[in-house]
């Protein structure tokens, strides 16, 4: 799809995803502009609501990046958030959304160039899939009658 750029909102665990996407930057690596970023303490805070309202808002594509298994700093967290994408993945599927706009990697902090990949592979998808056909448009802006205060 020709000038479409995906909005895609990364969750990330600041002790090993975060830092990665902070490696990448640092090393001048490339990786797309359309990410935002999300620092989180761990990736085990994120709600499948949080996910789901990333899409309700406009959100092409939703990634959540935390440490590699058996390394979380909150022991837990990681598989925590494997198990919400998962179950993120099956509401997704029972809509009819495709289930490829949400993924779920594990990466450490000494990861940067891998960081990169992934994320653009992941913005390289959500492109082929093209836009959020979900998203709930925003109001347009209250306007003030004249001679009213606000």
């Amino acid at each position: 799809m020709t000038g479409f750029e995906p909005r895609i909102i990364a969750f990330c665990c600041q002790h090993c995803a975060y830092a990665a996407a902070d490696l990448a930057g640092g090393s001048r690596l490339n990786y797309p502009e359309s990410l935002h970023i999300v620092q989180l303490p761990c990736t085990g805070r994120v709600d499948v609501l949080h996910l789901l309202k990333s899409f309700e808002e406009g959100a092409d594509g939703v990634l959540v990046a935390g440490c590699l298994p058996g390394r979380c700093h909150y022991l837990k967290g990681n598989l925590h958030a494997r198990q919400r994408i998962d179950h993120l993945r099956q509401l997704l599927d029972r809509i009819g959304f495709e289930t490829d706009r949400a993924r779920m990697i594990n990466i450490s902090a000494a990861m940067g160039v891998r960081f990169a990949e992934l994320a653009t592979e992941f913005t390289e998808r959500i492109r082929q899939l093209g836009p959020n056909l979900l998203a709930v448009p925003a109001p347009p802006p209250a306007t003030q009658s004249p001679g009213t205060t606000p």
